[in-house]
Parts: structure tokens; sequence; C-alpha cells
């Protein structure tokens, strides 16, 4: 049988019939027994075992084994055919058997389909999408272009995910996501800092849930919707893992490994990566002012930035039951960065040059993260009747001491300026939440709740060079402390069911109280003058509180066994972060600023989205349109602060404003055609258009603008095995208030060869192969205009090698096929 009919049948029998047998009361049977890797003699997770009237007045009956390869299944008396299937293996049949009373199998032995290896093996190398009735799920397959490479390197292949050049995520053009590691938020995420996917290995992932259309049992959280990413938690017996280490041209070394060992009673996992990464960047800035000193200045700058740590994921899951477990996990990450930066600016008048000047910035980073965590399930029954109850801590310290001196070079060479920053930040988050599944006949019911604290503490100390008297003092009027709390207590519920054969639904509601409280303060300034000192006017001391409803509505039709049809509908609230809130000046530059807005309050939003995804043998169509609105939401904008510099210059500051709505619509459509075992294509699109509306200190920032986003990916095997692939994505153009973005292109490029059967896989990579991922924009403001182009990371090549032990062909098509099937008992599926 075709692995494509065996998984068809599989999701049948999870999804629509198994439930269809606890809806009647008629007298039934047992069947027991124990399915088994003929060869290996090991036990064969996921097997499908179906009971086939012969009368015809039963539908088609089954379940599917659990890990240790047993099953024990309940049907109605009679007489029928059963098959027992698992992918790749040749299915056993048992005709003509009379089932009066309990009947005991015994093992079943299913031996390799040497028909169906190769297109099994191919498969798994791909990545699928699985569509639920609140997300669309993609398993990570042999993406040769994230070998080697990072997490963030791995999201940039994922539909309807942008990854601009900073590194900041977006979700079909909206960067209001919210962030989950395993399905809970986490320091792994950098407390909503994306910064830290650019240091964790892209083979740390399992997969990813793309959540455009979250249920009530996901945070309210991210107005664009939810990116889950889980990690790899291995559960092949016996010690099993790989090693991979990678070397890159700009600097870009690594090693990380993946061990597991389990046993009956246990199973121990560990990540563990070390790395040595240096990012060259580049910047330009043409700005032409209406007042001031300077009719123009042109800035150059040229960015450094040097990654090096440790991040480790250990774990151990203990089964105190055939049912129940506790997992107890631990993640540690280590880091000292040093990000240099030299700006050259060069200073008109009337046309003609006036001065140069050299900023160089020397920024310092030492942090140590950790987190602890401990989860506990309970599947009372093999329907779906459990509990999970989840406990999480986890701490962040980070000093991030700064060195500034500035100094010109025409038409004298002398010093200008000279500052030192001493920064420091610290960040507490504690988690507790539960969740409880009761599945009844064909629908489900789910409750639970969520306490989620997060306290920040920020201490910064500037001090100022004295020319005069060749010291630091410090600068009392620019030394701050802010701390910021972020409070959700939330609690929900939500009910499925599934009406005839086609038709299901889930139904959600969620209640979320969300309290912000922020303090600045200063050890030299009281409030009123740090207020004053400031530029804008706040309140300094806030404790805002919110309490609101969130429901959400998602359906699902099926067309057929291949197709199908889903609408979703949910509210969300989009919090600000602490940088958002931080209202104290950034110092990356003495004329172009960043300060926060402790004024802002959360925004929130209404979406719609109308999805189609269609299965043929080699080719997969997924589409969807949406539309959303936002109140509140939040846009930056570029405004004078009436300072100037002392050479002269206008100080220009970026600030973070509520403006009074933005209303979003979309559509995207995504294909993956399988042509051969040879060639491999994956294509999406994404076109949208949002338009906003709004004023602050009475200037209107309402605009509109269209866009597009595409993505292609191809793989190909050459001659002697080489596999090749190629990943490229076009951003149109866009523009928000006050900037225009033109169109952005980029394409990578890898070559992958296994050198050792089953064990030493070596890849080379080209990352940016036109080193034109580059965002170029155009600013205009009242009193100046801006002509930008920013590099984040130049063109980089690396060379991987990945070594597996342990792991026999069967062994890595059973952990592939348990990866690719973990999604329907990771969160109570309906």
């Amino acid at each position: 049988m075709t692995q494509k009919l065996i998984l068809v049948k599989s999701v049948i029998l999870l999804i629509t019939l198994t439930f269809s047998q606890l809806a009647n009361a008629q007298e039934r049977v047992n069947v027991t027994g124990t399915v088994v890797d003929k060869d290996a003699g090991v036990p064969l997770e996921y097997a499908t075992v179906t009971f086939i009237d012969k009368t015809g007045e039963h539908s088609p009956q089954g379940g599917v084994t659990d890990f240790d390869g047993n099953f024990n299944i309940e049907v109605y008396k009679g007489t029928y055919k059963i098959n027992v299937e698992f992918i790749s293996f040749e299915t056993k049949t048992y005709n003509n058997q009379n089932l009066n009373d309990n009947l005991n199998l015994g093992t079943i032995s299913l031996g390799l389909n040497s028909d169906s290896l190769d297109e099994v093996v191919v498969r798994s190398e791909t990545t699928q999408v699985e569509v639920r009735l609140d997300k669309k799920i993609y398993n990570i397959g042999k993406d040769l272009t994230t070998q080697g490479g990072t997490v963030t390197d791995a999201l940039q292949n994922i539909p309807s995910v942008s990854v601009d050049v900073e590194g900041g995520i977006s979700l079909r053009g909206n960067d209001n996501v919210r962030i989950l590691i395993n399905g809970k938020p986490s320091a792994m995420a950098g407390f909503d800092d994306t910064s830290i996917f650019q240091q964790l290995p892209a083979d740390a992932i399992e997969r990813v849930e793309v959540i455009s259309s979250p249920s009530a049992r996901y945070d309210a959280e991210g107005t664009a919707g939810i990116l889950n990413i889980i990690l790899k938690k291995e559960k092949t017996l016996g010690i099993n893992g790989s090693i991979s280490s990678t070397l890159g041209i700009p600097t870009n070394n690594t090693i990380s490994t993946t061990l597991n060992l389990r046993t009956d009673k246990f199973n121990i996992f560990n990540n563990t990566g070390v790395y040595y990464r240096n990012s060259p960047g580049n910047a330009h800035y043409d700005n032409d002012y209406k007042s001031g000193s300077f009719d123009r200045i042109t800035e150059d700058r040229e960015y450094d930035r040097l990654r090096k740590g440790i991040n480790t994921n250990i774990g151990m899951e203990y089964y105190l039951t055939d049912r129940s477990s506790i997992t107890g996990t631990f993640f540690g990450k280590w880091g000292n960065d040093e990000d240099e930066s030299n700006s050259y600016n060069n200073r008109y008048e009337d046309g003609s040059l006036n001065s140069s000047t050299l900023r160089n910035q020397l920024e310092g980073e030492d942090e140590e993260t950790y987190q602890g965590s401990v989860n506990y399930i309970n599947n009372f029954n093999d329907e779906g009747h459990k509990l999970t109850v989840d406990l999480q801590y986890a701490y962040d310290n980070e000093d991030k001491p700064n060195n500034i001196i500035e100094t010109q070079s025409f038409p004298i060479d002398n010093l200008i300026d000279r500052q030192r920053v001493f920064e420091n930040e610290r960040k507490n988050e504690f988690l507790f939440q539960a969740d409880y599944v009761l599945p009844k006949g064909e629908s489900q019911f789910e409750a639970g709740f969520r306490i989620n604290t997060e306290a920040n503490k920020t201490q910064y100390t500037l001090e100022d060079f004295d020319l005069q008297n060749n010291n630091f003092s410090i600068n009392e009027s620019q030394s701050y402390n802010f701390n910021y709390d972020e409070n959700v207590y939330a609690a929900y519920s939500q009910y499925g069911n599934k009406l005839g054969e086609k038709f299901s639904f889930l139904l959600g509601l969620r209640l979320e109280h969300t309290q912000l409280k922020g303090k600045a303060f200063s050890d030299y300034l009281d409030q009123d003058e740090l207020v004053q000192e400031i530029g804008f006017d706040f309140d300094p001391n806030f404790d805002k509180k919110y309490t609101g409803l969130f429901p959400t509505v998602n359906l699902i039709y099926e067309i057929g066994d291949n197709e199908n049809i889903t609408l979703g509908y949910n509210r969300r609230i989009n919090r600000p972060r602490g940088w958002f809130i931080n209202p104290f000046p950034s110092r990356s530059s003495r004329t172009n600023i960043y300060q926060g807005n402790p004024d802002l309050n959360p925004a929130f939003s209404n979406t719609f989205d109308l999805g189609y995804l269609k299965k043929w043998d080699k080719l997969t169509l997924n589409s969807s349109i949406y539309y959303q609105r936002e109140t509140d939401s939040f846009e930056r904008i570029q405004q004078e602060t009436d300072q100037t510099t002392i050479e002269g210059i206008d100080i220009i500051r970026s600030i973070s404003i509520n403006l009074a709505t933005q209303q979003r619509i979309g559509a995207e459509l995504g294909a993956m055609y399988n042509p051969s075992q040879k060639l491999r294509l994956n294509a999406s699109v994404n076109f949208f258009r949002f338009e906003t509306d709004g004023e602050y200190d009475g200037i209107d920032y309402g605009t509109e603008s269209t866009s597009i986003f595409g993505r292609f990916s191809a793989k190909y095997t050459l001659p002697a095995k080489i596999d090749i692939q190629t990943n490229g994505f076009y951003f149109g153009p866009r523009k928000n208030a006050q900037t225009k973005n033109e169109g952005m292109f980029s394409m990578n490029l890898a070559l992958s060869k296994e050198v050792i059967k089953d064990k030493l896989t070596a890849t080379f990579n080209v990352r940016d192969v036109f080193n034109s991922r580059k965002r170029r924009g155009y600013t205009v403001s009242e009193n100046f205009t801006s002509d930008s182009e920013f590099q984040w990371r130049e063109r980089q090549f690396t060379l991987s090698l990945i070594y597996r032990f342990n792991q026999s062909r069967e062994d890595r098509m059973r952990e592939k096929r348990q990866q690719g099937g973990a999604g329907m008992d990771e969160e109570g599926e309906f």
C-alpha cells in the first residue's frame, strides 16, 4: 500500500472513526496486541489497526499503537477483515475474523516494504504542512540552506513568515507576532527579544506552528498571530544523537550536539551549542535639512558584531505510569558579545564640505540566562482525555558597557566628545498554567488558566569626558533607573465538535487581566525635573490595568480526504514591551536617538481568516485571504526635539505612538510540488494592503500601502547523489507614515553530499548569494529628508559537517515519522 493511502487512513481513523465508536452503547469486544519491526524487533508507534465489517453494517473502526507498539481497541461484535499497517512496512491482513469475545492477536511482526522504502525517505526530507482547526504545522525536513545556520535562518523558509535585515520577525507583513517555545513564553525566545534566535542552532527545531487564527488555548498577545517553535525531544530507544560543526567566512564557527537516552522508564535529551560568529554590516544615510547649521549630512557606518557563547537545553522525562509522566528541563545561555561601529560623517553648508567626523562606539554585552521548567501530563485514556500542568521560572542578566569616542578629521583633527555608558538589565519571569482536555464522543471540551508575571529593572549611568580636566564625571540628567512589570492573569474555555462527516468547529472564550506598571526615577533629579529633562510629557509612575474578553471561532469543512476549507475569527491584544515604554534616549548617535513612550496603550485587533487546502499525489496547494482591523495600533515616527548638538545639528527623535486604527487585508497562496524523487519545489506569495489613520501632536500620520512578499525553494538531486537547493525571497516596496522602503530580493544556495552512508553529511552554504539583502528607504519629515541603506549581515559562506551515531536507517525513518505526527498529541488537538 502506498504511503499516501496509509497516511490518509491514519488521519481519518484518528480524527473521525475512533470518536464515532464512543457515541454508541452497543455490545463490544476488545482486541489487543503488539506491533513490532520484524528485523529490529523494536515496537512500532502509530501503526494503524483497521477493522472492516464484512457485512457493511458498521463503519470501519480502528486505532493506533502506543509508544511501546501496543494497542487495545474496542469494536462491535461481528466478522471483520483486520489490516495492520505502518508507513514503509508491508501490511498484514487477517481475513474473516469472528469477534464475539475479546481477542489477543499477540505480537504482530511487520517487515520493510522495499518497493516503498525510497519514496518514504524522500518524503521525510521535505518540509510538509498539516492543517489544524487553529494552526498550520510545518515539519522541518532536510532544508540544506539552514544546515549550520540558526533558528533565524530556518524561520526565513517558513511560509507566511518574514525576517527583516535586523532579525525582526513578521507574520504576513505584520511584526506584532507572539513567539512561543514549546507552547509557552520562554527565555529561549529572549523575553520577546528575537536576537537570541541568531545564536540558537536551526537543527534544534522539530517543527514550527504558524497560528494565524489562534484558539482560546493560546495567549491573546500578538495581533498578527503566534509562532510556536517546537524543539526536538527525541524518543528513540537507546543512546543516539548527532554532532555538527560549521566553519564560515566571515567568521561563523559553531559546534552543536543533540543527544538522547531512552529507556522504558525515562528519556534524557540535550541540545548544546557553542558559537563564535562575526557578522559585519554597513549602513549609509544622506540627510537634507531645511533648518539648522548644516543643509546636508551624510553618514557611512561600518558594523562588526562579534557573538560568542554557549547555550544548552537539557531535560528528562520520567514515566510515572503508562499514561503519565513528569518532565524537567533546564535552559542556560552564557554570552560575551561585542558590537563595534564606526560612523563617518560629512557635513555640508551651502553645498560645500564644512567638516568631517568619526564616531567610534564599542558596546559589550555580558549575558547570562537561566530557565527551569517542570511539566506534568496525565493521559487518562487513549481518546485524548488529559491534564497538563506547567511551572516555569526564568532569569536574565545583561551588563552592557559602552564606550563612545567622536573625533573631527576635517578641517582639523581634534577630540569632540567622549562618553561611557554602564547599563544593567535584569529580568525575572514566572509562569504557571494548567490545561484540561475532555473528549466526549465526537466533541471535545477544554479549559485552563495561566499566570504570567514579568519584572524588568534597568539601571543606566552616563559619564561625560571633561576635555579640560581630562576625566569622566556622571551626567546626572542622563542617568536613571526604570522598572517595568507586566502581569497577565488568564482563564479560558473552548468547545469543539464534528457535525456529520465533513464539518467541525472550535469555539472559545479567553478572559485576560493585564497590569502594566512602570516607574522612571533618578538618583539625582526628582520626577518633575526628570520629565522635563527627557523632553516630552509623560507619567513617570504609572499603573495601568486592562480586562478583556477574547473570543475565537475556528471552522473547518472537509470537502474530501485531501481538501478542506477553514474559517477563523479571533480578537487579540498587543501589549507594549519594555523597549517601547522606556523613555530614556539611546546613545547610538548624538543626532538620531530612539526613545520609548510610557503613555503607550495596548492595541486590540479583530481578524478574519478564510483558508483553502488541496492535496494531490505530488502537489499541495494552500491558500487564504484575511482581514484585520486594529485600534490604537503602534507606529514609529520621527520628530524634531528642538535640541541641537554643540555644533548646532538638530537632534531627531524616533518614538512609538498609538494611532487611531489600522486596517489590513491580504491574500496568500502556497504550493509544494514534488514531481519526482529528485526534484522538490516550494513557493508562496503573500499580497497585502494596509491603511492607518491617526494623528499625533497635531500632525496627521495616516497612510496606506500595498506590498507583496514571495518565497521560492527548489531542491534537486545531481549525479553522485549530490543535493543542490536554492531558497529565494522578494519583499516588495512598502511604506508607513513617513518612510518609503524599496523592494528587497535575496537568495541562498546550498550543496550537500552524504559522505558516509547514514552517518556523515557535508553541506556547503552561501547565504545572500548576490549580497542584496539590504533595506533601502526614503523618509520625509517637516524639516528634513533622509535617504538610507542598511545591511545587517553581509554575504556569508559556510561548510558544515553532521555526524549521526546509533541511528540506523530504520531508526531515522521512525524518528522522522514520530516528529511528523507529534503535533497530534502535543497540546490536545481537536
